[in-house]
């Protein structure tokens, strides 16, 4: 039975059943630090698209709303004051690294439709990397069983030996 274990799409390959147990366990820690590592990109990734999703859901709710509406501005997180809305034919949107831009409500859905699909695209690609992942951490445990197996087996014959031994001299 041979048995291996891939990274990063197929680029390095290692034959499982060439190392010792002690490697083993030293491949199947790093296997799960890096599933840990990506679950957690995984999860802000997911957190942006719920970003992104609420913000698209608020130019749309901007778009319907009529001037001089009374609206909360929020200061924090949990600190709103009461604003009231003026002319809204431009946006200010956030581009990153604390860049901003002017933009229509058209192009602002448009810039936001954009990121999401990059964020989509990025948690798709992670769910791959997870999955295989997963999977080279079960081939690793699969491989550290059979290697323990191995182990009882010799100590077992070992155990066999001696008895038969000890039985043939008396």
């Amino acid at each position: 039975m041979s048995s291996e274990a891939t990274s990063d799409e197929g680029a390095n390959t290692i034959q499982l059943d060439n190392l010792s147990l002690e490697q083993l366990q030293q491949l199947r820690q790093q296997e799960e630090a890096r599933l840990q590592g990506l679950t957690q990109r995984y999860g802000q990734l997911r957190a942006a698209a719920a970003r992104l999703s609420a913000s698209s859901m608020a130019v749309t709710e901007l778009e319907q709303a009529t001037q001089d509406s009374t609206v909360l501005v929020p200061l924090t997180e949990s600190l709103y004051v009461p604003g009231k809305l003026k002319p809204r034919d431009k946006l200010l949107v956030e581009l990153g690294t604390g860049y901003y831009a002017e933009k229509t409500s058209t192009e602002t859905q448009e810039f936001l439709e954009r990121k999401a699909r990059i964020v989509q695209a990025n948690s798709d690609n992670l769910t791959k990397a997870i999955q295989a992942t997963q999977q080279n951490v079960q081939a690793i445990m699969s491989a550290m069983q059979g290697k323990l197996l191995e182990i009882r087996a010799r100590q077992e014959g070992m155990r066999y030996k001696q008895g038969a031994t000890a039985a043939s001299e008396t």
